[in-house]
């Protein structure tokens, strides 16, 4: 019996430990979360009312100048007031002496007293010379450290108004930018506009008015037919004889149009909606498009065109420009699309 029992005991299992050692983990994971989340919202606090803290000081800066020079005029009256009236017991004692004086010239008897009395107010009036001229020195100080303040303060506006004046001047030399950004840019495709018609206007002239090759647009569009066999993309004879002429506007165009207009010929290849096999050389109509484009732009490549002018895109089925599904419609969306136009 205590042998069984003994080993029920020893199979019970304590979880206590690991729940402690588990919540703990997760407490210290919260905590450490909760700082980092703290010192992010402390930097980005800071950073945010670090611009306004300038402003601020000189704010605060300017009303303690102001307090300050309040304070120095309400000293500078209260020492005026004592100066008025040390000026005031001045004038008195001059007349007690005046007085005193006629007194001494009336009486020989009292000459004595009276002159001990002059004697007196003499002293007084000394002493009374000496506090006016120390009132008169405070005074000159304070007009001193109140010219001092003034400048101070004028120099903060000063530093104040230099900062809107800038900020207005910026704010003028971005819209100036501005408009003649976009003067330039008007300029420019006004300039492009031409040369795309002259270039349209010289390929009317070399390709003749043929019914498979039309203006679309800003667009020349060749139908497929005239330039590669079905479902291939090397150009025949005839589309290297067009393609030929293409090159030779082109260059002829490219001497003209001036080096600052970043021009480029872009050569779109686009398909019907008729699915491929998938198992000829291309797969789907994506990769047909791409290579009957690249092909157009290789060809004008080895006729001297430069490569950086051109671009080759291709679209696939999925840009018809004539809706359905019967014959016309897709002879029509099968075609190579050439645009001049700007990087």
């Amino acid at each position: 019996m205590a042998l069984a029992r003994n080993r029920r005991s020893q199979r019970t299992v304590d979880y206590w430990p690991g729940f402690v050692d588990a919540l703990s983990t997760l407490l210290l994971a919260i905590m450490f979360l909760l700082t980092v989340f703290v010192l992010a919202q402390f930097f980005l606090s800071r950073e945010i009312s670090g611009k306004d803290d300038v402003l601020n000081r000189l704010t605060s800066q300017i009303n303690e100048l102001t307090q300050l020079l309040a304070l120095e005029k309400s000293g500078k009256q209260d020492l005026e007031d004592a100066l008025a009236n040390l000026q005031a017991s001045l004038s008195q004692s001059e007349s007690d002496r005046t007085r005193l004086q006629q007194l001494l010239d009336s009486g020989a008897g009292a000459s004595s007293t009276a002159n001990a009395r002059v004697t007196t107010l003499e002293g007084e009036l000394d002493s009374e010379k000496q506090v006016s001229a120390r009132a008169m020195s405070q005074i000159e100080l304070l007009n001193q450290q109140i010219a001092a303040l003034r400048s101070q303060i004028a120099a903060v506006e000063e530093a104040l108004q230099a900062s809107e004046a800038k900020d207005q001047s910026s704010q003028a030399k971005i819209a100036d930018l501005g408009r003649r950004l976009n003067v330039a840019l008007a300029q420019r495709v006004q300039e492009l506009n031409r040369y795309r018609s002259d270039f349209f206007g010289r390929l009317r002239e070399i390709l003749s008015d043929r019914e498979n090759i039309r203006i679309v647009g800003d667009r020349f569009v060749f139908q497929s037919e005239v330039l590669f066999p079905s479902g291939g993309s090397d150009l025949n004879e005839a589309g290297q004889a067009e393609m030929g002429k293409l090159a030779t506007a082109l260059l002829d165009l490219a001497k003209e149009i001036p080096s600052e207009i970043n021009w480029v010929l872009r050569v779109d290849g686009h398909t019907d909606n008729v699915p491929l096999s998938g198992t000829g050389r291309y797969r789907d109509n994506w990769e047909l498009s791409s290579a009957r484009a690249t092909s157009v732009v290789k060809f004008l490549i080895s006729k001297g065109v430069p490569a950086n002018r051109l671009v080759a895109a291709g679209f696939g089925e999925f840009q018809p420009i004539a809706e359905g599904d019967d014959d016309k419609a897709r002879s029509t969306n099968r075609r190579i699309e050439l645009k001049l136009t700007e990087k």
